[in-house]
């Protein structure tokens, strides 16, 4: 069996970017990309940050999580790029089908995920208010300090290797509360 690392954070904190990164660091890897499966839903989808769509949300994680997971489960190392909230990650792990994973959520400031939303090209997410409403409840979120990197103006190289070296270390471990 490989592993499981989740890289989380809020709209344009540059999780997608590090993940693929991560990815290319060894073999055999996959990069599961979590709003691939928002994409899915084809009918009647709700905006994922509106607190009507948490049913939704859920299902939604629980089949992304369970993807990421049979990949890791396969010898794969998996990362996993998406919103994976802190009030989700329980729900997430334990539809992994894995004992524990690694889960790092990036915070930048937020007029930097403000910034990036609002002139990214590779992306069609671009609501202000979304995102500062999403890193609000990242930066509010209660999740042991270790899981959380706060990045400036680091390179994508720089980020990807304090992950890589804090996975390494078991200092992004998270095993279920339950």
């Amino acid at each position: 069996m490989s592993s499981l690392l989740v890289v989380t954070g809020p709209p344009g904190s540059g999780k997608s970017t590090v993940s693929a990164a991560l990815a290319q660091r060894s073999g055999p890897s996959t990069l599961v990309e979590g709003d691939r499966f928002f994409a899915f839903l084809a009918r009647d989808a709700i905006e994922p940050w509106l607190p009507e769509s948490d049913e939704q949300n859920r299902v939604v994680m629980a089949a992304a999580a369970s993807a990421a997971g049979r990949f890791a489960q396969g010898g794969f190392a998996a990362v996993f790029d998406g919103i994976v909230g802190p009030w989700f990650l329980d729900l997430f792990l334990s539809s992994t089908g894995l004992t524990d994973l690694d889960y790092v959520m990036l915070l930048p400031p937020v007029e930097t995920c403000v910034e990036r939303v609002r002139t990214r090209t590779d992306h069609e997410f671009r609501d202000e208010s979304a995102t500062r409403k999403m890193h609000g409840e990242f930066a509010d979120a209660t999740v042991a300090p270790r899981h959380v990197l706060r990045i400036g103006s680091e390179s994508v190289a720089e980020v990807a290797d304090r992950i890589a070296a804090a996975a390494y270390e078991g200092g992004l471990r998270y095993s279920s509360s339950r």
